[in-house]
């Protein structure tokens, strides 16, 4: 199997998120809310049968509770009213902080605390009017693409079920402002979900700000790659997973090539989404935590993690069913108290900027030659008059 993502992996994820159409409803209807039916406490439709993890414990006792109220406490403390005392204090104490988030954020916390991690509540106090400007008086080519893909993000959610009701309201608004705001980029469905999971935590221009600095790139690397035609950064992410497989589980990453499973079959919604999409709910709220504080470097982590879990299973596999088993990881490997510690042990900071490295300087080499290709019927005309330095010129103006 070549190691190197290939030039078509874009259409394989765009397939993807044609599979998540598929798997979330593609009636156009929205179900009304089922108050008969019990929600957990994130607000998801509990299964009618079957023990579907929820990440909640049915009771807690008084010393967990009392654990839980000092905690926080704990964080207030480092807060500060509304947030006033945020960036003293993570100046003064990096390593607590990235330790307590690493713990998880306090559910009554979290979505203030994702604001100012994530520099949007910096973005919004820089921008008045500016969200409200975007919903009302503009306009976007993609308002039709967005009504029909609104029923389809989390739509077990109650706050997303009710036909035009508040959430799908606020969905619709934030995507065509998105849409608006950066036309390059403009609508793909996978927004979706970045979008509905920050809308459960806070109001809609407190979200549409955070999508903002996560795209844009406020505090860590912009990811709108993720998002832009042929999907690079995707390209980009999946080609270094690819690597960091094979260097640190090789003899998965041998069956892999072996099975000729890529990262692109599984692995291209875990970025897209950063693992809001067939994840528990619980496990993407503590993913979501570390990521939005220490970058993209987490999706590579846990999704090792992952792999590295069942990885004893994993290699006995074959095509269909290994395929099938990365796509429906078992319960025991998604709680996120034995999941995220094993993936923070994995150290890949640094061989990810290698990586990155490498494959920019292959996606140049692949450009140059694709230019001297087409450059080559004229060259072969002129070469007899003007010399070599005519394939040089030409070659530096098409690359220009």
């Amino acid at each position: 199997m070549n190691q190197d993502i290939d030039l078509g992996i874009w259409t394989r994820c765009l397939k993807v998120l044609s599979e998540m159409d598929k798997k979330k409803g593609t009636d156009g209807t929205e179900p009304g809310p089922a108050p008969s039916r019990a929600v957990d406490r994130f607000g998801f439709i509990k299964p009618e049968q079957g023990n579907s993890p929820d990440g909640i414990p049915k009771g807690k006792s008084i010393h967990e509770r009392e654990r839980e109220e000092r905690r926080i406490r704990k964080w207030r403390k480092m807060i500060g009213v509304g947030g006033n005392d945020w960036k003293h204090y993570v100046r003064r104490n990096p390593h607590v902080v990235k330790r307590r988030i690493r713990k998880g954020i306090p559910d009554c916390l979290r979505g203030l605390v994702w604001q100012l991690i994530s520099g949007s509540r910096d973005l919004l106090l820089m921008n008045p009017g500016v969200y409200e400007t975007l919903v009302i008086y503009e306009t976007s080519a993609s308002e039709l693409e967005i009504i029909r893909d609104i029923s389809r993000t989390f739509p077990s959610h109650i706050f997303f079920q009710q036909r035009h009701g508040p959430g799908q309201r606020s969905l619709y608004n934030i995507l065509k402002a998105y849409s608006v705001y950066d036309r390059d980029v403009g609508y793909v469905q996978g927004m979706g979900f970045l979008a509905g999971l920050l809308l459960l935590y806070m109001s809609e221009e407190d979200a549409f700000w955070l999508l903002v600095a996560l795209l844009k790139g406020a505090v860590h690397a912009p990811m709108e790659g993720l998002y832009q035609a042929g999907l690079p950064l995707v390209q980009q992410y999946l080609s270094q997973f690819e690597k960091l497989v094979i260097e640190l589980m090789p003899k998965l990453g041998q069956h892999f090539v072996e099975e000729m499973i890529n990262p692109s079959m599984y692995a291209s919604q875990w970025f897209i989404t950063v693992f809001s999409y067939s994840f528990p709910f619980h496990l993407t709220l503590r993913v979501w935590d570390v990521f939005l504080y220490e970058g993209i470097k987490v999706v590579f982590q846990v999704g090792l993690a992952l792999l590295r879990l069942c990885h004893d299973d994993l290699v006995k596999l074959p095509f269909e069913k290994l395929l099938y088993a990365l796509r429906n990881f078992p319960q025991e490997a998604t709680d996120p108290d034995v999941l995220l510690p094993l993936a923070f042990s994995f150290k890949v900071s640094s061989r990810l900027e290698e990586l990155q490295k490498e494959y920019q300087k292959r996606q140049e080499g692949t450009s140059e030659t694709s230019s001297g290709e087409r450059l080559q019927p004229l060259v072969s005309k002129t070469m007899s008059r003007v010399g070599s330095r005519v394939v040089s010129n030409l070659t530096t103006a098409d690359r220009k």
